[in-house]
């Protein structure tokens, strides 16, 4: 009786070692997903609302398209634009 470890007498079983390649087929399918994941991500999704992509304006871009539109003034615009773009540090203050 042979068992799936076994190999045959004439040699025609591959191994054990053959139980590897579903492990294979598994690793390059999830490579696979997570760089088209990180690519998307990067480029800021397809538009499904992950990040600001297609589907949704950066809070940038919406400040700009108010000015634009005469919603706010030039003061305004310049006032909310410096507190949108200023860097923080790790402690929270301005850089």
């Amino acid at each position: 009786m042979h068992t799936l470890l076994a190999h045959a007498a004439d040699g025609s079983w591959p191994g054990p070692w053959i139980l590897l390649v579903p492990l294979f087929w598994l690793s390059a399918v999830l490579l696979v997903v997570l760089v088209v994941r990180r690519v998307l991500w990067r480029r800021g999704g397809c538009g499904y609302g992950w990040g600001y992509g297609r589907g949704a304006d950066s809070p940038l871009a919406a400040l700009g398209r108010r000015y634009a539109d005469g919603e706010i003034d030039a003061d305004e615009y310049r006032a909310r634009r410096a507190v949108l773009t200023e860097r923080h540090d790790l402690r929270g203050g301005a850089k």
